[in-house]
């Protein structure tokens, strides 16, 4: 007999993940940068939050240490982006192979071993998948309500106008991909400190990329976010129940069911928006352009 509830803990937990890079990445596009570096800011979080939770015995300081690694990993995507305008598209590809490269080369020692076990908290749900579900309001409030919410969805729409009026674009911009790289950094220790329980290579798995269609699929909204990363997480759990219970469906296929579903989600998406574009709903209007001060 099915539980319920033991489903929905699962389906949390399979969100969380997710729901942290999304969270961060909707930030950074609404400032209008486009980073498709989230999967390389993840592997990175899962390999520094690992290492820390290990050498401390603490997944508190696993999850501090994954958060710093993804916001400085972040910086560097800044850094070519903000400085040097290089283009955004790129760099985001660049940062995601660099990160690969970076977490397969330093995590070849930690193979085999073991995280410290994380106390399940307040019904039977660990404190970061509560922090994840915190977030998803507050971000929604800064975005919404908080005047630096307002000016960084004011540089995401018209980053010329932004200037005209004296905000200062870069430095913007810079912090919401410091926020990004370390909500994703974030997401990537849960992987390796409160799912797997152990240092894997490529262990992310495709999740940063899962986490870009989600924004677009949330129609860039935080409760958006949150509705796509439980449609995602419920994804891998009707993967997992299906495999306990031994029906016969191919394991090629139940692994490529969160990718299929980011393809299709995305493809309704596009003919939605080809059609109808709601006020305040679409893509920030600079979304992906590079602003030069000097034009």
């Amino acid at each position: 007999m099915i539980d319920p509830l033991s489903v929905f803990l699962l389906l949390l937990a399979a969100a969380t993940p997710i729901l942290f890079a999304a969270l961060g990445e909707l930030v950074v596009e609404r400032a209008g940068v486009l980073n498709l570096g989230v999967e390389g800011m993840m592997i990175t979080g899962a390999l520094a939050g690992f290492a820390a939770a290990y050498v401390t015995g603490s997944p508190f300081a696993g999850f501090l240490a994954a958060a710093l690694a993804g916001a400085a990993i972040a910086m560097l995507f800044a850094a070519l982006t903000q400085i040097l305008l290089a283009n955004q598209v790129a760099s985001g590809l660049a940062l995601t192979l660099f990160g690969l490269g970076l977490a397969a080369l330093f995590g070849k020692p930690l193979e085999g071993i073991k995280a410290p076990a994380m106390m399940p908290g307040p019904l039977r749900i660990n404190w970061i998948v509560w922090l994840g579900l915190v977030m998803v309001p507050l971000v929604w409030w800064f975005l919404n309500r908080s005047r630096t919410g307002l000016i960084l969805r004011g540089v995401g729409e018209n980053h010329d106008a932004a200037h005209a009026l004296g905000y200062p674009v870069h430095a913007i911009r810079i912090a919401a991909i410091g926020f990004g790289g370390a909500m994703a950094g974030v997401g990537g220790a849960f992987i390796s400190i409160a799912t797997v329980l152990q240092w894997t290579e490529g262990m992310t798995a495709g999740a940063g990329w899962i986490a870009l269609a989600i924004v677009v699929f949330s129609n860039w909204t935080a409760p958006g976010v949150l509705a796509g990363a439980w449609l995602f997480g419920g994804v891998t759990v009707l993967q997992l129940r299906l495999q306990a219970a031994g029906i016969r469906v191919p394991v090629q296929l139940l692994s490529m069911a969160p990718y299929l579903a980011t393809i299709i989600v995305l493809v309704l998406i596009s003919a939605r928006q080809k059609y109808s574009r709601r006020a305040g709903r679409a893509a920030p209007g600079s979304l992906g352009q590079n602003f030069h001060a000097l034009r």
